[in-house]
């Protein structure tokens, strides 16, 4: 089996190689173009999904996926211009960004947690220190708490977690890394608890070096969201709602039994470097039927940051001002003439 953290060795070769096999013919080259920068996350398998099954060109927009390094550069490149689409996680630097006035437009929801469990985003307890006796968020005071970094989704939810067992995050001791580094960390002690999110959680569990916690912390919790750059937006409309169109026939394709058929779960391994049957048994984050985003659930996160001392701005930040909703609605009516 192709072990899930090959993931991050994927790049502009796995998009090629998908681009020469799936691609449809003849259409592209005369259709308004957009690159959309993603994570090989299986989050985003609706894009891949659009792009391999042809919705993105059914709906008149010839789509170029371009993988980025990390996702803390996607507000930066597409408020500067440097790229028209992708999507990001809500966090501390994207709320002072838009602030600041950042040039970008917020276009749908990305990823939401499921209201269920399985989580995709469980809060994991090392095996190690489950045998030693840590089986209850409460038994983690004091102890060392994986975290991806400061001012993301991934504070966020540990802190969610925490709360569970009336602790803060003052009560642990963040460590600071990435979640393919969980294993490694779990397997020598150097943690006993952290973050995570598919595949990377059941990788832990499958290897026999964690266990779920909490799973029950971030019901609901928007997760990420679709931005596009301004002036991109004002100048092609049509083409960001054909894009958006797109996007929303493939979502709700998975949300509605996609991860059941054999061709989508293939695509999906060909863009996230994992193998298929390790894809059939995970949980996956939703989305609205709509695309539209749960705005109380970002404002929890905005004010979980402030309390934080992360934002530099008070009150809350201008989000209605950036997001598109009129563009979504259109969309939808065109997912609704071509379903």
């Amino acid at each position: 089996m192709t072990a899930p953290t090959r993931r991050h060795l994927l790049g502009t070769a796995v998009a090629a190689t998908l681009t020469a096999s799936f691609a449809l013919p003849g259409q592209a080259q005369d259709l308004p173009q957009i690159e959309f920068l993603y994570s090989p996350f299986a989050d985003y398998a609706p894009f891949f999904v659009a792009e391999e099954l042809g919705y993105f060109d059914d709906f008149g927009v010839d789509v170029q996926l371009a993988p980025k390094a990390n996702t803390a550069e996607t507000i930066q490149l597409l408020a500067s211009g440097n790229i028209e689409a992708g999507a990001a996680t809500w966090g501390a630097s994207l709320f002072n960004a838009l602030d600041r006035g950042a040039t970008v437009a917020i276009i749908a929801t990305m990823a939401r947690i499921p209201d269920t469990v399985p989580s995709p985003s469980p809060f994991m307890v090392s095996q190690q220190a489950w045998d030693e006796g840590i089986q209850s968020v409460e038994d983690l005071r004091g102890k060392r708490v994986g975290i991806p970094g400061p001012g993301g989704f991934g504070i966020y939810s540990v802190a969610k977690a925490l709360e569970t067992g009336g602790l803060t995050l003052d009560d642990i001791e963040a460590v600071y890394l990435p979640p393919p580094a969980t294993a490694a960390a779990f397997a020598n002690g150097a943690l006993e608890a952290g973050w995570s999110i598919e595949p990377f959680a059941k990788q832990l569990e499958n290897e026999g070096l964690g266990k779920r916690l909490v799973e029950d912390h971030i019901f609901g919790t928007e997760l990420g969201f679709i931005a596009f750059n301004q002036d991109y937006v004002a100048e092609n409309e049509d083409t960001v709602v054909a894009f958006m169109a797109g996007y929303i026939k493939a979502a709700r394709l998975l949300d509605n039994g996609g991860w059941d058929d054999d061709e989508v779960v293939a695509i999906v391994a060909e863009y996230t470097g994992t193998d298929p049957d390790f894809l059939r048994g995970i949980p996956y984050t939703v989305r609205s039927e709509d695309g539209g985003i749960d705005m109380a659930s970002v404002r929890e996160q905005e004010e979980f940051f402030r309390a934080e001392g992360d934002l530099s701005y008070e009150g809350e930040a201008d989000i209605e001002a950036v997001y598109r909703t009129d563009l979504l609605e259109r969309a939808n009516a065109q997912v609704a003439e071509n379903p």
